[in-house]
């Protein structure tokens, strides 16, 4: 008998679709940074690894040649 047959699904697909959008959203925007200033290394690590934007944060925050601010992010999400 297989257990996972009759365990209902933990996540809802609506769910798996806001992981999805949260993860694109920050693997683009770190590609798209470590791209423009010319950082290969990221690049190809942020590329490769899949962390559900982990990664993608750490760098953005913590790594990118200029880091990426709250009000930066603020000013996007009200841009119109």
């Amino acid at each position: 008998m297989n257990p996972f047959t009759s365990m209902p699904d933990a996540f809802p697909p609506l769910t798996y679709f806001v992981i999805l959008m949260w993860s694109l959203f920050w693997k683009g925007l770190a590609l798209w940074k470590a791209s423009k200033y010319d950082q290969k290394n990221w690049f190809i690590v942020i590329l490769i690894v899949n962390l559900v934007g982990i990664l993608e944060i750490v760098y953005l925050f913590g790594f990118a040649k200029t880091k990426l601010k709250f009000s930066e992010l603020q000013f996007w999400a009200t841009k119109k």
